[in-house]
């Protein structure tokens, strides 16, 4: 493995995500699972608009179980996905953290939506 001298492995692995596009009947599912930071946001982002580009957004799911960590600039990325209309799925402990950084105005009820 390279890596600058003195850099602790654990560095090197400090921002991992799993990205897995999963295919339903109503639109894609992009599911996430680890820490959104770093390189990664730009890897959803290019994701994101991949999947703009073959489908409406309102039909693309967002699951987000799995992440563990979330930056500023991956709260800005979630931010943006849902205010085009993205459909974003989280656990109780994830729905309560992302509730606080998703304007109240960018929510929509759907069902195990942030909006409970």
């Amino acid at each position: 493995m390279d890596r600058p001298p003195g850099t602790p492995i654990a560095l090197l692995f400090a921002c991992m995500l799993r990205i897995t596009v999963t295919r339903r009947p109503h639109g894609p599912t992009l599911v996430l699972e680890g820490r959104l930071c770093g390189d990664w946001v730009d890897e959803v982002s290019a994701c994101w608009r991949g999947l703009l580009a073959t489908h409406a957004a309102r039909s693309i799911r967002v699951d987000l179980d799995g992440v563990t960590f979330i930056n500023a600039a991956g709260r800005a990325l979630i931010r943006s996905m849902r205010a085009h209309g993205a459909s974003l799925a989280a656990t109780d402990v994830m729905r309560r953290t992302i509730g606080a950084f998703v304007p109240r105005a960018a929510r929509k009820p759907a069902k195990r939506s942030l909006d409970g």
